[in-house]
C-alpha cells in the first residue's frame, strides 16, 4: 500500500484542521519547502498536498507555492483544493505535478469531472469527503445530499488515478480511520481508494492495509510524532 505523507497549506503556512474546522487549525510548520524537504529525507516517495485556502474559495490561492515544492519535492505529488476548471486542472499538470484531485466538481460538475478524466487517464483522483456519508464540498463548509458511495459508484467506469476517501469525522482527531466507511467504499468502486481521516498508530496503518486499500493519507500523526515517517512506510508494505 502506497503511504502519502500530507502537506495541507494555509496562509503559507503547514496546518491541520480538526474534523476540517477551518476554526480548529494548528500550525504545524512556517515553510512548507522545509516540511517537503523532511518527509523526502525520512524516505517520502509520494506527497499529498492540499490548498486549504482554495478549497475554501473555490480557486487556487497557493498555486505558485504547491508548484515549487512539487518541483523541489522530485516525487509524485498530488494536489487537491480549488480545482473546478479544466484550465485549473490542465495548469497543475503543466507545472508537473502528477495528479490533481477534484472533489466538489463531482457533484456540482460530473461532467467536467468526466471530461478530465477522460482527457487525462490515471492523473484525476476523485476526492469524496464525508460527513455522515454524504459528500461535503467547497472546502467542507456544505454537504450534499449525495452519499459518497453513491457518488463513486456513479463514476465507477471512469479512467481515475484513485479516489481518496475522506471521513471528515475522524479528520485530524487520533482516534482510528473508519473502517467500516472504507469498507463500504471498496465494495463500491474498482478504482484504487486511498483511505484518509484518523490514523493514529502503525496497527491503524496495517489495517487499512489489509482492508486492500491502494493507499494512506497520514498527517497529524505524522506531525505529532506518534510514529516516524520510515515506520510508517514499512507498516504500509510501501
Amino acid at each position: 500500500m502506497e503511504l502519502w505523507p500530507a502537506v495541507d497549506l494555509r496562509g503559507g503556512n503547514c496546518v491541520r484542521l480538526l474534523r476540517g474546522d477551518y476554526d480548529r487549525e494548528t500550525v504545524f510548520g512556517h515553510d512548507p519547502l522545509a516540511m517537503v524537504g523532511r518527509f523526502l529525507a525520512g524516505g517520502a516517495a509520494r506527497l499529498h498536498i492540499v490548498d486549504l485556502d482554495g478549497a475554501k474559495a473555490g480557486a487556487p490561492v497557493q498555486a505558485e507555492l504547491v508548484r515549487r515544492m512539487a518541483a523541489a519535492a522530485g516525487v509524485p505529488c498530488q494536489v487537491g483544493g480549488g480545482i473546478r476548471t479544466v484550465e485549473t486542472a490542465e495548469s497543475y499538470l503543466a507545472a508537473g505535478l502528477a495528479r490533481v484531485i477534484v472533489g466538489s466538481v463531482a457533484v456540482e460538475d460530473p461532467d467536467l469531472l468526466e471530461r478530465l478524466a477522460e482527457s487525462h487517464p490515471g492523473r484525476v483522483v476523485l476526492g469524496l469527503d464525508a460527513r455522515d456519508g454524504r459528500v461535503a464540498t467547497r472546502g467542507w463548509l456544505d454537504t450534499s445530499e449525495q452519499l459518497a458511495v453513491e457518488v463513486a459508484r456513479r463514476h465507477a467506469g471512469l479512467p481515475l488515478a484513485a479516489i481518496v476517501y475522506t471521513d471528515i469525522a475522524t479528520d485530524g482527531t487520533l482516534t482510528g480511520p473508519n473502517i467500516a466507511g472504507l469498507k463500504e467504499m471498496l465494495a463500491a468502486t474498482g478504482a484504487p481508494l486511498i483511505a484518509s481521516g484518523g490514523i493514529a498508530t502503525l496497527d491503524d496503518i496495517r489495517r487499512v492495509a489489509a482492508l486492500g486499500c491502494a493507499g494512506c493519507i497520514v498527517g497529524r500523526a505524522l506531525y505529532d510524532g506518534a510514529f516516524t515517517l520510515p515506520d510508517a512506510i514499512a507498516a504500509a508494505g510501501d
